[in-house]
Parts: C-alpha cells; sequence; structure tokens
C-alpha cells in the first residue's frame, strides 16, 4: 500500500455517516465540512473487507461467537506491540469502550461514589459519571510550556477528600494528545492502589503514536497495577471500523471481572455483531502494512497543518501531540467567549469542530480538530478556518 492510496477522496454523504449526513440533526447548517467525530475518511485495509465479503458471500447472519483463532489474533497484537502477555479467562467482549465504561462505574462504585477524572477530557467520561448518579471528582491536567502534565498532589488529595472509589485515565489521552510515560502511570498506580482505588483504563487510542513516544499498556505497571484495572481495548479507532461495535475489555483480576460481567449480564448483552468479530480478528491478523501507511500518511498532514497554522493563522496554537489522530488547538488568543468562538467556527468557516469546552471547563478556547483525512480534504478544511478568522 502507497501513501497516494490515501489520497483518495470517498464521498461519505448519503450513507447514514454520523459525521457528514447528521449536521442540521445536530443543530448545525447543512454546508458545514466536518472534522469532529473520531472516525476517519479512508477506505478501511483491503484485508478486512475481504473478510467481510467472504463473511456476507456465505449468506447467513445467526448469532456469532468468537473462537480461538480470535484470541490468538489479539493475543499476538498485545504481545507483539506491548509485550503484553494476556489470557484467555480476562476477555470480555463489548459493543464499545464507552458501554464498557458505564458498565465499570455500575460494576465497582455505587450512587454518590466519587469518581476521578482528569479534565480536559473525552466528555462520555463526564457522562458516564453524572448520568450513574455518581459524583465527578476532577484533577485537572496542568498546561505548562504547551504540554500536559498531571498533578499528582493534587490528584491523591482530591481522591482522599472525595471519597473516591474508582479512576478513569484515558491513556493515550484524548483530546490533549498525551502519551503517558510508565513513570507517570506508575505514580498514578501508586496513589490509587495505596488509597484503594480502582482504574479503568481507556486505551482505545493505543495504537496511535507519534515518532519518540510509546505507549505503555496500564496493566504491565505492575502486577499490582493490573489486578486493580480494567483494560479497555478496541480495533474502531486503529482501524476505521468504529460502526462495526466490537471491543475487547480486558480484566486479570477475577472479582473485578465477575463484578464487570455481572453488570454486563444484567443489561441482557451477550454475543456481539457478526460482522464486527470477523473484522478485528482479520484487524489484528493482517492490518499492519495499512495501518503503518496511515500512521505515516496522518503523520505528514499533522505537520502540514502545524506549518499552515503558523504561516496563515499565528493566533492559533497547536498543542503538540504525542498520541492519537486528533489535533488539540488552543484558539484562546483571540479572546472570544465559547459561545462566540463556537459561532465563528460554524458559521463564518463553516466547519464543525468538536469544541474545547464539551470536555470540561479546562477546555475553554481549545478545538478538536481531526486531521484523519486526504489532503484535499484537510486543506479545505484549513483554508475554510482561515477565511473565517481573517483579520481577527
Amino acid at each position: 500500500m502507497k501513501l497516494s492510496d490515501l489520497d483518495t477522496v470517498i464521498d461519505r454523504r448519503g450513507t447514514g455517516c454520523l459525521k457528514y449526513d447528521f449536521a442540521v440533526q445536530r443543530g448545525k447548517p447543512a454546508d458545514v465540512l466536518p472534522f469532529w467525530v473520531a472516525d476517519m475518511n479512508f477506505k478501511v485495509a483491503e484485508p478486512i473487507l475481504d473478510a467481510l465479503r467472504k463473511r456476507v458471500d456465505h449468506g447467513i447472519f445467526g448469532y456469532s461467537e468468537s473462537g480461538e483463532s480470535y484470541f490468538e489474533a489479539l493475543k499476538n497484537w498485545q504481545k507483539e506491540n506491548y509485550g503484553w502477555d494476556i489470557e484467555p479467562e480476562w476477555l470480555i467482549k463489548t459493543p464499545g469502550v464507552v458501554p464498557a465504561i458505564n458498565l465499570a462505574v455500575k460494576a465497582l462504585t455505587k450512587e454518590g461514589d466519587g469518581i476521578l477524572i482528569n479534565r480536559p477530557v473525552y466528555y462520555p467520561f463526564l457522562e458516564a459519571i453524572r448520568k450513574n448518579g455518581r459524583k465527578l471528582v476532577n484533577s485537572p491536567l496542568i498546561l505548562k510550556n504547551d504540554h500536559y502534565e498531571l498533578d499528582f498532589d493534587d490528584l491523591e488529595a482530591k481522591i482522599k477528600a472525595e471519597n473516591v472509589k474508582l479512576a478513569l485515565l484515558c491513556s493515550p489521552h484524548n483530546p490533549v494528545g498525551r502519551v503517558w510515560t510508565k513513570e507517570e502511570l506508575s505514580r498514578y498506580a501508586d496513589i490509587c492502589i495505596r488509597n484503594g482505588v480502582k482504574i479503568v483504563a481507556d486505551e482505545i487510542h493505543e495504537d496511535f503514536t507519534y515518532p519518540g513516544f510509546t505507549h505503555t499498556t496500564f496493566a504491565t505497571i505492575s502486577k499490582e497495577a493490573a489486578q486493580n484495572a480494567i483494560i479497555c481495548t478496541a480495533p474502531s479507532k486503529t482501524f476505521n471500523i468504529a460502526g462495526l461495535q466490537t471491543s475487547n475489555i480486558l480484566i486479570p483480576n477475577p472479582e473485578i471481572r465477575k463484578a464487570f460481567q455481572d453488570a454486563l449480564d444484567s443489561f441482557g448483552y451477550d454475543q456481539l455483531n457478526t460482522m464486527g468479530l470477523v473484522a478485528c480478528e482479520a484487524a489484528y491478523s493482517y492490518g499492519r502494512e495499512w495501518l503503518d501507511t496511515v500512521k505515516e500518511y496522518i503523520r505528514l498532514n499533522v505537520d502540514f497543518t502545524r506549518d499552515y497554522l503558523k504561516e496563515n493563522l499565528p493566533k492559533m496554537k497547536l498543542i503538540e501531540p504525542e498520541g492519537t489522530y486528533l489535533l488539540w488547538i488552543d484558539a484562546s488568543a483571540y479572546g472570544l467567549s465559547d459561545e462566540d468562538l463556537e459561532h465563528k467556527v460554524v458559521y463564518d468557516c463553516h466547519l464543525w469542530l468538536d469544541m474545547g469546552y464539551i470536555f470540561g471547563p479546562e477546555g475553554n478556547g481549545f478545538l478538536r480538530f481531526n486531521p484523519a483525512c486526504p489532503r484535499e480534504t484537510l486543506i479545505k478544511g484549513l483554508t475554510l478556518l482561515k477565511e473565517g478568522f481573517e483579520g481577527k
């Protein structure tokens, strides 16, 4: 596969595409160009398509379950990429990481318990806490010299003061793009363990790191960390198959695993989508070449975006990403309220972005921008951004 293969613009309109087809239903003008939701505008790897075609040709789509080859593909991926040896009994499959986070909240806490997060953070974390009647406890990330850090003193103080029972860790972090170091994760784990706090590590973006940065799976920090955590993984971001709804939740601790399984059983969910199982196994078995090419293409798109902003929109500051394929852009220098900033983006730029405030007040004045698209589409989006902000 060549980088140029990803230059092809594929029209996603009229396919029930959340990114393109539902602007009006979500309160946006019909003509906005979307860079908000975290999926890619790239065609899926051919081996995945081949596996799906073979399954379609079979013609029967009854209840399905994963077999030994599915687990072996997942096991090999985790071992080869992250040095993590997983066991079959640890695996619980869910239709997504967000449902898994909600199940973990139900399984490991009760109403009124504190749940720790580090804002700005992926907004379903906030919803999982609030909508399940738990107490949101925030230890905000510190932005220092255009680089985000965890405030460990604040984190431990909040845990002790707010009856925190569970921590939701985004690793790599969405939206700020941090790839936590092993040392940071070890300190985080130690604080949680000595204070009786269990951890849900959302590692859905594990496969997207930039040169010089390495993702550390939380369960590899220590035996104690592994026994205190739920690790959420999925092929959805990595291989652009989110719509096939397959996630692999790995829980080494049998007591935590039983509590999680009981919560899943109470929901009445059992077998996953047949095509999702097929796609996941094919992705982890044969998707490496496609992924390597896509990662390089996105890296070049990030370079292009950085240069474009410096030359054309110098008041916008790109927070350098270490991981994920999402960009976190500081637009606070324009001095606009969140409402005015969103109005400008939508109605002057004709763009649909995720506004920073939805990730918590710490995101005020920021924009989340998804460059996982053909270069032609990226140029259109950046040009619209420039035209909307010209003279401002």
